[in-house]
Formats: C-alpha cells, sequence, structure tokens
C-alpha cells in the first residue's frame, strides 16, 4: 500500500476520532460570544469555578451527538482494518469524561480562547499526510504551510506553542481542504495538548499519553522531556507544552512512561507494589498470584507460571503414557494367561483321551486273545462263542465311552478351577507349546451329506465361545484335531481317508487355477524380454516350485501372474479359472510374499499377524474362528516362542533372522488365501526351518490353496516336497515344467543323469548355467534345452529359435506371432541424444500412468470375500499406531524437550517490543515451529513406505491407513503448541491472550504437518530432511520483506508464515490502544495486515494443512518403488 492510500486511510481515523474531541468546542463557542463584552470574555464568568465547571459539563455533552454521527459514517466503515469497534476506540482514546481538569485549566489558561486554537479537518490532514504518510521515510518537521513557511513564522510554529484564529474570525472545524489563518496571541500549548512544529493549532493529547509542559534543561539546552531546542534569537520565547504525537520511535517521550500509569494526560503516577504497568498505561494492574512486583514495574515476572504449565503438560503425558502401557501391558497378560490355560487344559484332555483310547485297544486285544482261546478249547461252539463275545465287546465299548465321558467332563471342570487358580498369580512366558501335546485320532464312524446343516452346528458352536480362555480351548481343540487327522492322513489309515472325505468342518478356498500361454514379459524402456514363450499351468492343491538360475526371470514371472509387473509389456494369454480375467479381480483372496522381510519391527510377532487377520479375513468371520487361523500359523510356523517379541528394526535387535522370514510368511497365510505367490520364502532359513515352512504350506495345499514359489537350490529334501517345478533358463526360457517326480526321468531321456550323491537341484541349474557340460554322447548343449522342451510340449517356436531345430526330433510348427521384429538378444534401436531423451520420458509417464490406473481403476471383484469396512480398518490401524507410538515415546519425549529449550531460549533472547508488536519474536516462533514439527512430522510416513506398499497391494485401506496415522499425529498437535508456549509466552510476555497464541500456533503445527507428510511421501529421506529446514526458513524471510509492489504482495500471501505472522501480530495488536493507535494502525498499513483478518489467517492455515494432506494421500496412491 502505497504512501497516498496510507495517508488517506489514516486520516479517515483521525477525522473520526479526533474530530469528535474538537466539535464540541464548536459548539460552545456560541455560549461564550453571548458573554463576550467588548469584544472580550467575561473574566468574572471564567473566575467562577462552578460556572467553568459547567461550561465545561455542557461543551462535553453536546460532544456525544456529534461522535455518534461520526463513528458510524462511511469514513469509519473505510477505516476499520485498524478499528475493531469504533465506539471502544473512542472511548479508550479520548473519553475525558473521568477527569476533565484539563479542560478547564486550559480554557482558563487561555481566557476562553480555546475553541480558536484547536486544529481543524485540513490541519489535522496536513499533520497525519507528513507524519504518518511518509513512515517508511519518517521526518522530524512539517512542509511550509499557509501560517508557517520561509516568510511567514510566528511564535506558533514553534514546537509546544499555537496561535489563536481571534474571536471575530469564524473557524469551521470539518473543513478539509483550507487551513484557517491563525496568528494572533501565540503563546505555549497548555497542559494535555500537544502543538507540532509547523502547525499553529492545538491537538487534545490521547489517553495513555502524558503531556505536562516542557522545562528547559540547561545542561543540554533541550526543553525536557520532549527534547526540542529553543529557537534562537527570540529570548522572550520559553518552552511549550508536547510537540509532536507519532509512533515510539519519534514521539515517545509523549507515552506514559513504562513503571507508571496516566489516568489522566496530565498526570502520572508511579506504579504500586503488587502491580505493573506497561507503557502507555492507563490504569496499574494487579500481579497474578505466586508472582512478585516491586514497584515501578514494567511487566510482571510470569515464568512460574510457565514452568506450573510444564510441570503439569509432564506429569499428565507420564500418566497417559505408563497407563495406556499398563492397560495394554495388563490385556497382554491376561490374554497369556488365558492362552496359557486352554493349552494346558486342552494338553490335560488330550493325554487323558490317549490313555483311554490306549486302554481300550488292550480291552479289544484282550478280548480276541480270549477268543482266540475259547474257541481252540470249544470249537463245537464257536459261533455262540463269538456271538456272546461281541455282545460282551459292545458292553465294554459302551462302559469305556462312558466313562471317558465322565473323566474328561471332570478333567475340564477341574482344568477350569486351575485357570482360575492362575489368574489369581501371575504365570511366566514359559507355557507349554503346542508340540509337545501328544496326537491322538478323533476318528469319525461317518459323515453327513447336508453340510449346510453342519456349517449351521459349527457357526451354533462357535456362537457360545465367549471369554478368551472359552475362544482358546476351541481354538487349540480344533489344532489338536487337525493334527490328528494329518497323522492319520499321513499313515493312510482307513479311518483317516473317511475322516477326511467326511469332516465338514474342513475348510475349504474358493479355488484359483492360472493358465499362461506364449507370455512374453519385455522391458519397456531397454526392449529387452525378460520372459519368451512361456507356457503352463499352476493349479489348486499343489504347491509349484519356480527355479532357476540368476537372470532367468524367476521373479518376472512371479510378479507377472501376480499382477506386479511396472514397467514391462505383457504379451500372451493368462487365463484365471479358464476365463480372461485380471489377477487384481481376486486380490482380496490372493497372497504375495515378496523377497525381502517386509514387516513391521516396532511390533510384536503376534501383533503384526494379528494386524493382518483383522484386515483381511472375511469381517463376518467370529472371533474364536479368526484365534483359530491366528494360532494355526503361529503353530505351524514355529513362532510360538517368540510370539511376544518385537520383531526388531536395524537399530534395535529383536527375532532372528530365520524368524522374521517366518513371519513375512505368516502375514500372508493369515488371511486364508485360495492363491498364494512366494519369492524365496527360505533363503536364509537353514534346513530344519525351511521344512518346517513347506509343512505349513503343505496343510495349506491340503485346503485347495494354489501355491508358487520361487525356490534357490533346496536340498533334496525339500526338493522332494514340492508337487511340480517350472525349470526357467537364461533369457526367460522354459526348460522343464511338469511334476517333481518326471524331472529327472525327462533329463535322463535327453541324456543328462544325475550323478550320484549329487543333488538334482544343483545339478540342473549348474548345467543351465553352463558350469556342467552334459555328455558328448546325450548331443544336447546347455543352450538347446529350452527348444527341446518346446518341441517335446509340441509348443510354437520363437522365430529367432526356427533356425536351431533342423537335426532335433519333433514337429516343427513356425508361428510369427511371437517377438516381431524383436529379438532378445538384438539392443535398442539408435536414437539420438533429443529422442533418446524423450523415449526415456515417455517410458517413465507410461509406468507412472500404469500404476495410476492399477490404484484409481477398480476391477471387478470376483474374490467373494467381504473384507471389513474402512471405518473398521481405521479402528485397526489406530490400536497398530497408538502400540507404535507407545514405544517410540523417548522419541517423542525428546522432541517435545528440543521445543522445550526453544521456547525458552526464543523467549528470552526475543523479548515483546512494544514498537513491533512482538513481531521479531513471533517471527522466530514460525521458523523454530515450523522446523521441528516438520522434522518430526516426516517419521510418520518416511518409515514405513515400504509396508504401507504392501498393505495397499494385498487390499488394505489407504484411505484408512492415513487417516489413522493422521489422527494419531494430532495429539503432537495439540501438546506441542503448549510445550513450546509454556516457556515462549511466559518469557516473552506478550500482551496478547495465551488462548490466541495457541490456537494460531496449532493452526501453524497442523499446517506445517501436513507439509512435511507430502515431503516424506514425495521425496527421499535425505531430500525431505533438507526441505523442511529451508523450507520455513526461506519462506518466513520472504513473509517479513517490504511489500512495495504487487508482485511481492502477492507472493508473500501464498506464504503460510505470512499467515501465520500476520494471526499473530493482529492478536497482539488488539491490546494496545489509546496512545497506542497511531503505532497500530501505522504498523498494520505497513505490512498490509488487518485487525479482523484473524479468523481469515486462522482459515488458511487449516485449508493449507488439509490441501497439503491431500496431495500426500494422492501421492501415496500414485507413487510406487519400482
Amino acid at each position: 500500500m502505497g504512501a497516498k492510500t496510507c495517508t488517506c486511510l489514516l486520516l479517515m481515523i483521525m477525522q473520526v476520532l479526533m474530530l469528535s474531541s474538537l466539535v464540541r468546542f464548536v459548539q460552545c463557542q456560541q455560549g461564550l460570544e453571548n458573554n463576550n463584552n467588548n469584544n472580550g470574555v467575561n473574566t468574572t464568568q471564567l473566575n467562577d469555578p462552578a460556572a467553568v465547571n459547567q461550561l465545561t459539563e455542557s461543551l462535553y455533552q453536546r460532544l456525544s451527538t456529534v461522535t455518534s454521527d461520526l463513528i458510524h459514517s462511511e469514513i469509519a466503515r473505510r477505516a476499520t482494518f485498524c478499528i475493531t469497534n469504533p465506539e471502544d476506540d473512542w472511548n479508550r482514546a479520548f473519553n475525558f469524561s473521568q477527569n476533565l481538569g484539563f479542560l478547564s485549566n486550559c480554557i482558563l489558561t487561555t481566557q476562553g480562547d480555546l475553541p480558536q486554537r484547536l486544529c481543524t479537518a485540513a490541519e489535522l490532514k496536513f499533520y497525519f499526510t507528513n507524519f504518518i504518510g511518509t513512515a517508511r521515510s519518517p521526518k522530524t518537521f512539517l512542509n511550509p504551510n499557509r501560517n508557517c513557511n520561509l516568510t511567514a513564522w510566528v511564535s506558533g510554529c514553534e514546537p509546544g506553542w499555537a496561535c489563536s484564529a481571534g474571536f471575530n474570525q469564524p473557524v469551521d472545524f470539518t473543513e478539509s481542504d483550507e487551513i484557517p489563518p491563525r496568528n494572533d496571541d501565540c503563546r505555549p500549548c497548555c497542559e494535555g495538548f500537544f502543538c507540532p512544529q509547523g502547525l499553529t493549532c492545538m491537538i487534545p493529547c490521547p489517553l495513555g499519553s502524558y503531556c505536562p509542559l516542557a522545562t528547559y534543561n540547561g545542561t543540554t539546552g533541550l526543553c525536557d522531556p520532549y527534547l526540542y531546542q529553543l529557537p534562537s534569537g527570540k529570548p522572550n520565547h520559553t518552552c511549550g507544552g508536547a510537540n509532536i504525537w507519532a509512533d515510539v520511535s519519534r514521539g515517545g517521550s509523549m507515552f506514559c512512561a513504562a513503571g507508571s500509569y496516566c489516568p489522566t494526560n496530565t498526570q502520572e503516577i508511579p506504579c504500586a507494589s503488587g502491580h505493573y504497568c506497561r507503557m502507555g498505561s492507563t490504569a496499574e494492574t494487579r500481579c497474578y498470584k505466586l508472582t512478585s512486583c516491586d514497584a515501578n514495574t514494567t511487566r510482571q515476572n510470569i515464568t512460574q507460571y510457565g514452568l506450573m504449565l510444564i510441570v503439569t503438560i509432564s506429569v499428565l503425558l507420564f500418566i497417559f503414557y505408563n497407563c495406556y502401557e499398563q492397560v495394554i501391558t495388563i490385556r497382554g497378560r491376561r490374554y497369556a494367561r488365558s492362552r496359557e490355560a486352554a493349552v494346558k487344559s486342552v494338553k490335560e484332555n488330550a493325554q487323558a483321551r490317549a490313555r483311554w483310547l490306549a486302554a481300550k485297544d488292550a480291552v479289544k486285544k484282550r478280548a480276541i486273545e480270549l477268543q482266540s482261546q475259547v474257541s481252540r478249547s470249544f470249537s463245537l461252539r464257536n459261533s455262540i462263542i463269538r456271538s456272546e463275545h461281541v455282545r460282551i465287546l459292545s458292553q465294554t465299548e459302551v462302559v469305556t465311552d462312558d466313562y471317558l465321558h465322565q473323566y474328561l467332563s471332570h478333567n475340564s471342570s477341574s482344568s477350569e478351577h486351575n485357570d482360575a487358580a492362575s489368574g489369581r498369580k501371575e504365570t511366566g512366558a514359559g507355557y507349554p507349546p503346542i508340540q509337545e501335546i501328544e496326537e491322538s485320532s478323533d476318528s469319525s464312524d461317518g459323515f453327513n451329506a447336508e453340510t449346510e446343516n453342519q456349517n449351521q452346528k459349527r457357526k451354533l458352536k462357535t456362537k457360545h465361545v465367549r471369554t478368551n480362555t472359552q475362544i482358546f480351548k476351541y481354538a487349540y481343540s480344533q489344532l489338536e484335531k487337525e493334527k490328528a487327522q494329518l497323522k492319520q492322513n499321513r499313515d493312510h489309515t482307513l479311518s483317516g481317508v473317511i475322516s477326511m472325505v467326511t469332516n465338514s468342518e474342513t475348510r475349504t478356498r474358493p479355488p484359483i487355477e492360472i493358465a499362461f500361454r506364449d507370455l512374453i514379459v519385455t522391458l519397456k524402456q531397454k526392449k529387452k524380454h525378460l520372459l519368451r514363450s512361456v507356457n503352463g499351468e499352476i493349479r489348486p492343491g499343489r504347491i509349484t516350485a519356480l527355479m532357476g538360475p540368476s537372470g532367468a526371470g524367476k521373479t518376472t514371472l512371479l510378479s507377472a501372474l501376480a499382477g506386479k509387473t511396472v514397467g514391462c509389456s505383457i504379451t500372451g494369454l493368462v487365463l484365471i479359472n479358464g476365463k480372461v480375467e485380471t489377477i487384481r479381480s481376486y486380490k482380496k483372496i490372493v497372497g504375495f510374499v515378496p523377497q525381502d522381510d517386509i514387516v513391521h519391527g516396532n511390533l510384536t510377532v503376534e501383533e503384526n499377524i494379528w494386524f493382518s487377520a483383522n484386515c483381511r479375513l472375511p469381517a463376518d468371520l467370529p472371533k474364536a474362528d479368526k484365534v483359530l487361523v491366528v494360532e494355526r500359523v503361529i503353530e505351524s510356523l514355529g513362532l510360538q516362542p517368540v510370539r511376544d517379541s518385537l520383531v526388531g528394526t536395524v537399530e534395535k535387535r529383536g527375532i532372528s533372522g530365520g524368524q522374521r522370514k517366518r513371519v513375512n510368511v505368516g502375514l500372508e497365510l493369515v488371511m486364508e488365501p485360495s492363491l498364494l505367490f512366494l519369492d524365496e520364502p527360505t533363503s536364509g532359513l537353514d534346513s530344519s526351518s525351511s521344512q518346517l515352512l513347506l509343512r505349513a504350506l503343505r496343510r495349506e495345499a491340503l485346503e485347495g490353496v494354489n501355491i508358487c514359489m520361487v525356490v534357490h537350490q533346496p536340498s533334496y529334501s525339500l526338493f522332494k516336497m514340492f508337487d511340480d517345478l517350472i525349470l526357467l533358463a537364461k533369457g526367460g526360457l522354459t526348460v522343464y515344467h511338469g511334476r517333481v517326480r518326471d524331472v529327472e526321468e525327462y533329463f535322463a531321456r535327453l541324456g543328462i543323469n544325475v550323478p550320484e550323491r549329487i543333488n538334482p537341484p544343483d545339478y540342473f541349474i549348474d548345467v543351465l548355467e553352463g558350469m556342467i557340460k552334459p555328455n558328448r554322447s546325450s548331443g544336447v548343449s546347455y543352450e538347446e534345452l529350452p527348444l527341446r522342451w518346446m518341441l517335446h510340449k509340441g509348443y510354437p517356436l520363437p522365430p529367432d529359435m526356427q533356425h536351431n531345430d533342423s537335426g532335433l526330433e519333433g514337429p516343427v510348427i513356425n508361428v510369427d506371432s511371437i517377438n516381431q521384429g524383436n529379438d532378445a538378444g538384438s539392443g535398442p534401436e539408435q536414437l539420438s541424444f533429443c529422442g533418446e531423451f524423450w523415449q526415456n520420458v515417455k517410458d517413465k509417464l507410461e509406468a507412472r500412468c500404469d500404476v495410476i490406473q492399477n490404484n484409481f481403476l477398480k476391477s471387478k471383484d470376483l474374490s467373494r470375500r467381504r473384507t471389513p469396512s474402512i471405518l473398521l480398518q481405521y479402528r485397526h490401524f489406530l490400536g497398530r499406531i497408538a502400540k507404535q507410538r507407545l514405544r517410540e515415546a523417548r522419541i517423542q519425549a525428546i522432541d517435545y524437550l528440543i521445543l522445550l529449550l526453544a521456547g525458552a531460549c526464543l523467549g528470552l533472547i526475543a523479548k515483546s517490543s512494544d514498537e513491533s508488536f512482538g513481531a521479531p519474536g513471533y517471527t522466530y516462533t514460525i521458523i523454530a515451529t515450523s522446523l521441528l514439527c516438520k522434522i518430526a512430522a516426516l517419521r510418520t510416513f518416511s518409515l514405513d513406505k515400504l509396508q504401507y506398499r504392501r498393505e495397499r497391494a494385498s487390499g488394505i485401506s489407504s484411505l484408512a491407513h492415513f487417516v489413522a496415522k493422521d489422527t494419531v499425529d494430532h495429539f503432537n498437535t495439540l501438546i506441542k503448541p503448549l510445550v513450546y508456549l509454556s516457556m515462549f509466552y511466559f518469557f516473552s510476555n506478550p500482551r496478547s491472550y495465551f488462548v490466541d497464541n495457541y490456537i494460531v500456533l496449532v493452526c501453524l503445527v497442523y499446517c506445517v504437518t501436513g507439509i512435511a507428510y507430502a515431503l516424506a511421501i514425495f521425496l527421499e529421506p535425505g531430500s525431505s530432511q533438507l526441505c523442511s529446514v529451508l523450507l520455513p526458513v526461506v519462506l518466513t524471510l520472504l513473509s517479513t520483506q517490504p511489500k512495495d509492489s504487487k508482485f511481492m504482495r502477492m507472493l508473500t500471501n501464498l506464504c503460510y508464515p505470512s499467515w501465520a505472522l500476520e494471526a499473530f501480530i493482529v492478536s497482539n495488536a488488539k491490546r494496545y490502544y489509546g496512545v497506542w493507535l497511531i503505532q497500530r494502525c501505522g504498523a498494520l498499513l505497513r505490512n498490509n495486515y488487518n485487525l479482523h483478518h484473524w479468523g481469515l489467517c486462522i482459515s488458511l492455515l487449516m485449508a493449507a494443512g488439509a490441501a497439503s494432506r491431500a496431495v500426500a494421500f494422492f501421492g501415496m496412491l500414485t507413487l510406487q518403488k519400482k
């Protein structure tokens, strides 16, 4: 805003506030003239105190009507940028109704000539044009005017002096264009008024000022306290009154001194003990309790309240964190005790059942022996004895079963009693693992064809299972039955086969069969083939091993079948259950175990698995069945001993690498997939751990799960556990695809025989690597093995391989539809620099479009599984993130400590300055809080990007993930401003309210937290930290630059520090009034601020925070690691 606009606006304000105190004297002029005798004043009337007081009161009463019209005029409405309430501001600046003594004294001093000495609107305009409109280049003198110029310079033109216009000269105080002639009876300015140099009129001093008559200081030659000199060559000229009212830097001598208060503009009283008085105060303010204020105190020391606040916050945070931790710990212990009691009960039941079944078998065996003895002795009565024997045997079985039932019932009641007793004492972590439970058979005598009725019975069975102990008993009893069933299946007993067929409780998964024909995967940027003419299928209920040397395309094939390839073009045909469907339609029942162990290190093994179960299992699955699934996975993967241990991170040691690998697999097993892909799950595992993992996968295959996994050089025993094998050669060509038991026979027919004591998979991979050459008698080289397989299966040959088929047995099929014009070995076409650059940009854009299309274009859901809603997933995310934050309490405490120290240092260094309304301190506050809160907020999304990508790919809601993290971070958004202000506010002690500063700082932290989210998601950790440091400093310095040009104003208005700084300064400027009016309006004009924009600034900060969060969420959905 230019000087001209600044002048006009300030003139409007001063017309409202100053004319209101001048016009009243116009109203009384007629009364004085009516008492005029011989062009003079009736001195008898002026000598009567009662008459003077009555005259003063009448003048002030007449003022109210004129003031009411002025403060509601259009001029006042246009000047509201620095006036919140015109009536209130007028009362605080020029309401002299409490003490009109200075008016009466001036009337007596001027012999009733006071109205003729007061400045008109034109003189006010002239004054403020020079002193306020040129605020950027302030002057201490006025330009020449009608009364004071080079040719006419009367005594009234000197500072502190004024002249009269004469009783016979009418004065129009509302005239704003022409200055009236005023050269008569020049004398010193009255006490309570100020007379500028270069003007011959008087202006009343506002409230909060102290305007006594000046006294001459012989030492300095100045008129104290206003520090102006007497004119030379005028020995009779004395010191007058005040000479200037402007900002503190130029007119500070007129302000009521700090440590004193001025109830009127002619009285200054030292502040009493127990009170404090700021500069420009009209009354003393009582100090708060627990603070000490000596006499003449400028501001109270409220540091004690800051210390009390930080102690209160620390205690509350300590109680909150410890109580929350105790709640989680106690719940975990109770949960563990319930699990231990259930394990103990099931173990005892299994042991008892095994004993009685053994006794039952012994009785049967003894009965058979007796039968044989009796048959040899009494051969004639053989048939009769047999019938009697069968009857006795049946009775024995009935008695045995009844006794066993009674024993189990008694044992169950005793176990419940032991469970209650164990709940009263704390048990250790050494509970008996399930592996120690003796296996028993639970054969069925028949099966019921009505599966729906049995499913209803199963639901009714789990419906009444409510307590944790009951749930665990149900889960572990089911696990025991499953183990017995597996034992019977391994033994191939008749009862095991019948039980496997008739067991309706065995849940089968929806089958997914994948077939691929002529599958070709090409890297777009390099035009390189990663897979070529791959044909085959993977079927439900079978485990397929994907093997080959390094660079053969094993992971590429796995990613292509799982729909996870980025930056590649795929040709060929992929059929799902015989139909052309996208695998993303079955995302809810497809599991993918990545090669890297992507798990949450600050969660326990059980917490990781439970979160995956809660978010990916069917929403209508009963809790008992969820517990069964989780316990089955933990048991089958051998994770019982470490289920309550943290997984660990790079900085903090946790479970071993092999256990971490099994947790990585368990995250997918727990969601009960129908199709499971695993990328090198046995890498880093020893032989026993690998077999344990394969046994767990074998159990999944028995339920109809289609399993395909990449394996590197498995042992022979592990190799035999697979059903099918896909063997790839370098270049992405298939060498073998079939049953594992047939692979040696196939290679033997080609003349490649595995030597004795050599692991077959290792030998085959060495052959494909070219490290071992086949026998010369076979006539086959390792380069010809893919061609041999294609001819063996009758698959089409790629064009570049058709010239190698001469001399080979088998049909030759010429198909030109594969690899037209593109050979795997041929390099890309040579392009110019610009062409290559454009091609790279095009490929990256296509890859990004593929990611966006995969994330935003929803495919038809064919999985028939209803997973938990976004709201329910949000609840699970809240629980998980709260636990993670609790385990990061030390980091949170360090953040709070740094903010505390920053607030204390900045509060001591940048004391709240009255001249700038605390702008320097608030500027440092914006930089410090923005920087510290941004760096802390980077941890929210930068530390678990890989975990998020895995969860998003599995179908877990990204919205629930983002909103839950933001919700938990709101705790810091509310607490961190309190921690900072507890030091900064009570050390700097500004005039604004604590609540106003807290609201602004909360909105600022909310804004910068959202920006930090976007930086963490879009940038790498190093770059995001650098931007978090530079952005607050650069934007804040830019916001404090002078707004001289339109471009600069527009640029600063787009910076969030400028909104926060305006809100801080406005909240503080509202507390300055009276003599501070010019200072307030001038500062707001220079910075283009408005007192009514506080709410707008708060809204802009909140909107910026919300917009940055929206951008960050969009980045989460679109950005993906290659």
